[in-house]
């Protein structure tokens, strides 16, 4: 088997797309990006639906589906924090099979122009996507705060 010494690259530094507990007013969102973002405005991301999870949710890719969330982009000098911290927080390890997340880039939509921009998503890992996919709770309408109205 042969390994590579040559060193990952640092991630580009694209804004994030947040849907759970990181969006504006909710909790997360005070402990780890209150105070270290430049802009923050409402986006959404086609190609994935949201599963309810134990306190927060979960977006699964899915060809058909939309997930509504926030538009979050780091202040320059607090973007190498922010992504570790996320990166904590989401429990993502690149590489690692086990991640309960995977941050991937694709593209959003900013709700207020239309635009496409390209942002880091944290979407289920391999493992929790199967059990999603068979016995996980959709969030019907892609609106992780919506989950628990009637």
């Amino acid at each position: 088997m042969t390994t590579s010494s040559t060193p990952t690259p640092p991630p580009a530094p694209l804004p994030f797309f947040v849907y759970g507990t990181l969006r504006p007013g909710e909790g997360n969102h005070g402990e780890f990006l209150r105070g270290r973002t430049r802009s923050e405005e409402p986006a959404r991301l086609s190609g994935a639906v949201l599963y309810d999870g134990p306190g927060y949710p979960y977006a699964v890719e899915e060809h058909d589906g939309l997930v509504l969330g926030d538009l979050v982009a780091a202040r320059p000098e607090d973007y190498g924090e922010v992504l570790a911290a996320l990166d904590r927080l989401e429990g993502y390890v690149a590489g690692d099979p086990r991640s309960l997340y995977e941050r991937i880039e694709r593209e959003v939509v900013r709700e207020t122009d239309g635009t496409t921009v390209r942002a880091w998503v944290y979407v289920a890992g391999p493992s929790v996507t199967r059990h999603l996919r068979t016995e996980g709770k959709l969030i019907e309408g892609g609106d992780w705060r919506t989950r628990h109205r009637v």
